[in-house]
């Protein structure tokens, strides 16, 4: 009888899911999942001291959506099962829900169905000439290997700093795998502030961060070449190389040389810092290793611009996507420029690959203007705290001025809707909420993918 049962729940379960179209589909896996966290987090043995349910549903968004932002301190409030939940959210968010399960089908049974195949493709957004059966043992290989590697190297570097042999082998697994897919968490409740010279620490976030928010999209095509299944490095990759590290160092260098509070520090150390803090936005893996609240109001603008923009597309960094920006800048210096055709490096960019661009770039700023526009009236703050800590969520970035802690309900309910919205993607959730039918240029992924 409860065999029975459950194969009837089961199939039931499956036809609501085959009614759903990849967008929704997407929204309501990534909701359950939330849900699931935020039950598992709930537990007494999940916590070390009594938390509310509605810092505990922050905690599982935020995990979940790879943000960081966090009202509750992860190491004081939860135990080490909660904290195996919590990583466990920020692993399922950092490749996507369906990534693993569909691997494992694709590697059981050599074929997935043209119902995974559409949610992948909704999930991730790659170049046409791509196989997805590639893709996914890129993604599923590059993760575990990098986070491995990410482990390893954070053993020896806290292994000097901790004397407990297992919270020093538990801390480095749990700050590579949150580094890798920029989720920003920390068992540390100031971040990386009290190793801002640590060179050897710094440089394995900063491997891992930039790894994680450049994507798998380059990954993959970089395994195309130097396997002989491409002549070449795809337009797209060029694309989110240049764009990603020209952004990167033009911010690096205002932080550098306009910070004043990090004025003091030797040239290298100044230079450290700056790189740390920059990478750390743009990747949205939210680590900070200075005081974000007094930093000076150019580099402030600094970093709320390169957590808006964010990382790669199909990366486990958030943002509206260094490739919609530089999509959104082609428009505007061809219309500048006179051009019939919109350009970049040489190459025309798809009709519908712009209008994608477009309503990512408007949908996503809307979004992010009502969400600061609200927590104008439910908060207490300045506008530079409150936009930063909503361009922080939206962006599943982490960062914070110090503010989340002290957010009203109604604060954290706005940050918790924005967080999700942010991880599903805005189109994704707009087509999921609005949309009558599938959108079919959405399936016809051209070669730039945004």
């Amino acid at each position: 009888m409860p065999k029975t049962l459950f194969q009837t729940v089961r199939r039931e379960y499956l036809k609501f899911h085959l009614r759903l179209n990849p967008q929704q589909s997407l929204f309501f896996g990534f909701f359950m999942y939330m849900v699931l966290g935020w039950i598992f987090l709930s537990l007494p043995f999940s916590q070390k001291i009594p938390t509310d349910f509605i810092d505990t549903l922050f905690t599982s968004t935020s995990a979940l959506s790879t943000t960081g932002l966090a009202t509750v301190s992860t190491f004081d409030n939860y135990t080490f099962f909660g904290q195996f939940i919590i990583l466990t959210l920020i692993q399922i968010g950092g490749i996507g829900y369906m990534t693993l399960t569909t691997y494992i089908l694709l590697s059981t049974t050599k074929q997935i169905t043209h119902w995974h195949k559409k949610i992948l493709h909704n999930e991730f957004t790659m170049p046409k000439e791509f196989k997805i059966q590639d893709f996914l043992k890129s993604v599923i290989v590059f993760t575990f290997t990098i986070e491995i590697i990410g482990a390893i190297l954070f053993y020896f570097a806290f292994r000097p700093i901790h004397s407990d042999t297992f919270f020093t082998i538990w801390t480095s697994i749990f700050h590579s795998v949150s580094s890798f897919c920029t989720a920003g968490f920390s068992l540390y409740n100031t971040s990386f502030e009290a190793y801002a010279t640590n060179t050897f620490l710094n440089g394995i976030v900063l491997f891992l961060t930039i790894s994680g928010g450049l994507g798998f999209i380059v990954v993959t095509d970089i395994w195309y070449y130097f396997s002989k299944k491409s002549n070449s490095i795809s337009f797209t990759t060029k694309m989110i190389t240049l764009s990603f590290f020209g952004v990167l160092f033009i911010a690096t260098a205002i932080t550098f040389f306009g910070e004043s509070t990090i004025q003091h520090y030797s040239v290298f150390e100044r230079l450290e810092i700056a790189a740390f803090q920059t990478v750390n936005a743009i990747s949205t893996a939210g680590y900070n290793s200075i005081p974000l609240s007094n930093l000076t109001l150019g580099v402030l603008l600094t970093i709320i611009f390169l957590m808006y923009v964010g990382a790669a597309p199909s990366s486990t960094g958030g943002g509206m996507k260094i490739t919609t920006l530089t999509a959104v800048i082609a428009i505007v210096k061809s219309k500048v420029r006179n051009q019939a055709k919109v350009t970049y490096l040489g190459k025309k960019i798809p009709a519908d690959r712009l209008e994608m661009a477009v309503s990512t770039f408007i949908f996503y700023t809307a979004i992010l203007f009502f969400s600061v526009f609200l927590l104008s009236f439910t908060e207490n703050q300045s506008l530079e705290k409150l936009l930063f800590e909503a361009t922080s969520a939206i962006g599943t970035v982490g960062l914070s001025m110090g503010i989340t802690g002290s957010l009203s309900v109604w604060g954290k309910i706005i940050l918790i809707s924005i967080m999700f919205i942010g991880r599903v993607g805005v189109i994704t959730f707009g087509l999921a909420i609005l949309a009558k039918k599938q959108h079919k240029k959405i399936d016809n992924e051209t070669d730039l993918a945004v």
